[in-house]
């Protein structure tokens, strides 16, 4: 009967002031006997209020003067007979905004305090300098940690696999793998991993550094010393040279070159760079791949097969998938060394700049992985608490009498904890409209994105925030960059309604 059921009074038995017990004995026989006409005036005066208030609510509410939830409130507060000194919780809307009431509404105040109680990690160290959520790590804090590195640690404590080799030479690394030996949380190369660690960075490598003449004879370089690596790649060497790709060879497999060298120093004199790695594993790019982008010489790619994710320009590497490719990539590499033109074509991102799935990729790490696991602990602590039968109901809708519905949803920047108020139309549920709240909102904050200081000066841009991404929170790197999007508005909508005080997650480039 949900708000309305109170209409029938109280339980049978149950007493309340001003009312008769209705299984009581009656007191007298003349009780029984009273005029009927006195009964009768006695109940109509009882429901004269009732019905007054009725046509009361019911003309204001049709002059949508009242929001719908005010309505339920007011009819819930009268029917139940709150004490006259209560204080109400839900103002009238008549007084408010419903941004300021769905404000109100939802706002949560978590049980836990990460400033007073901060995120602690035993094992490994703080090696970041700031970050959005406070965080500790250590031996030893005087309480059970959050989570620590390795396994077989405290009850309650999460488990943290974290490791940047490749998980074809050390399987413990797999994700899934990972998973089955009882590790809850995974950091490894993977952007399919909990908190990815990978091998790029603006801070570690000048990838915008500017491309020097190509001094040397030899067509490429090379710097592999493992030559017994599972992969081709000795195959794929050996298979270029026998292709009259001359190669200056300074590792210890085929070496024809003094090896004592500044290897980004050296790679900056030749066209191409042999950027093999040992294993053919996914989003396993090493620094292999991202000297040679500093170097302005073309990567030659032996290794992952999604490297053109990783590539700054879709034009601006070579890939060899397998052997049949040795000797097409052969022959590009020779055309492009006879023509000048083409070749410089294949650098242009270092003069116009990396294409906005490279800076989104990159940017991951302007903040730091360490800082990234606290703020996915801290953030699973507080949906555990959000999953609780007693947590907080919240409407994050709100609809005045008639009019459109106004929601209420939460975003984020990437590599941030804090969460931001949004609120969207139902009648714009568009995702153009959420892209245009969300700049709309962070430029009201004067937001700095979080890659502001750690990009080069040529990729800083101006002021202005442009989304390269948003999505639900909770996804993977991989899902949210290469694999998530919304089929349309209709998509957006539905996710919107079925999902209250929805929560997203926006990359700015």
């Amino acid at each position: 009967m949900g708000v309305f059921s109170n209409l029938r009074g109280p339980r049978i038995g149950a007493t309340h002031d001003d009312l008769p017990v209705a299984n009581a004995s009656s007191s007298s026989s003349s009780s029984s006997s009273s005029t009927p006409s006195l009964s009768i005036k006695r109940k109509l005066s009882n429901l004269l209020p009732i019905c007054v208030a009725l046509v009361v609510i019911a003309e204001i509410c049709f002059l949508g003067r009242l929001d719908k939830v005010s309505l339920v409130n007011t009819l819930t507060d009268f029917f139940t007979q709150s004490p006259p000194g209560r204080s109400d919780q839900n103002i009238d809307l008549m007084s408010e905004s419903c941004e300021e009431w769905l404000t109100r509404q939802d706002s949560v105040t978590y049980s836990r305090d990460f400033n007073k109680d901060p995120i602690f990690i035993y094992g490994g160290q703080k090696d970041f300098q700031s970050c959005s959520i406070d965080c500790t790590f250590g031996d030893s804090s005087g309480r059970a940690p959050d989570a620590a590195f390795g396994l077989g640690n405290q009850p309650g404590s999460l488990s943290i696999l974290r490791s940047m080799e490749s998980a074809q030479y050390y399987p413990e690394n797999d994700i899934s793998h990972a998973r089955r030996s009882g590790y809850d949380i995974v950091m490894t190369t993977s952007l399919s991993s909990d908190v990815p660690v990978g091998y790029f960075s603006w801070a570690e490598y000048d990838i915008m550094a500017p491309v020097q003449p190509k001094t040397e004879k030899a067509t490429a370089a090379a710097f592999i010393s493992n030559c017994g690596a599972p992969n081709f790649r000795l195959k794929a060497l050996e298979a270029l040279m026998k292709s009259r790709i001359k190669i200056d060879s300074y590792g210890g497999c085929h070496r024809n070159r003094d090896g004592e060298v500044d290897k980004v120093e050296a790679l900056k004199r030749y066209k191409f760079s042999l950027a093999f790695e040992n294993t053919n594993e996914e989003d396993y790019v090493t620094e292999k791949f991202f000297q040679t982008l500093v170097a302005g010489s073309v990567p030659v790619v032996v290794g992952a097969p999604n490297i053109e994710e990783f590539a700054p320009a879709s034009d601006s590497f070579l890939h060899i998938k397998s052997m049949e490719d040795v000797e097409p990539v052969a022959k590009r590499m020779k055309y492009l060394t006879a023509n000048p033109a083409a070749y410089n074509q294949t650098l242009r991102w270092k003069y116009e700049g990396p294409s906005d799935s490279f800076k989104a990729l990159v940017d991951m790490a302007a903040v730091h992985s360490s800082c990234r696991l606290c703020i996915f602990l801290a953030t699973r602590i507080q949906e555990q608490e959000e999953k609780s039968p007693s947590f907080k109901k919240r409407p994050c809708k709100c609809t005045r009498g008639g009019s459109d519905t106004l929601y209420h949803v939460f975003v984020r920047e990437r590599g941030r904890f804090e969460m931001e108020s949004i609120f969207l139309r139902g009648k714009h549920l568009t995702l153009e409209a959420l892209e245009s709240a969300v700049v709309a909102k962070f430029k009201s904050l004067k937001h700095e994105p979080v890659w502001k200081k750690e990009r080069p000066p040529s990729l800083k841009g101006d002021n202005e925030l442009r989304v390269h991404r948003i999505y639900p929170l909770g996804l993977t790197q991989r899902q949210a960059l290469y694999k998530f999007k919304f089929e349309g508005n209709s998509s957006l909508s539905t996710h919107i309604q079925h999902n209250p005080c929805a929560k997203f997650e926006v990359v700015f480039v």
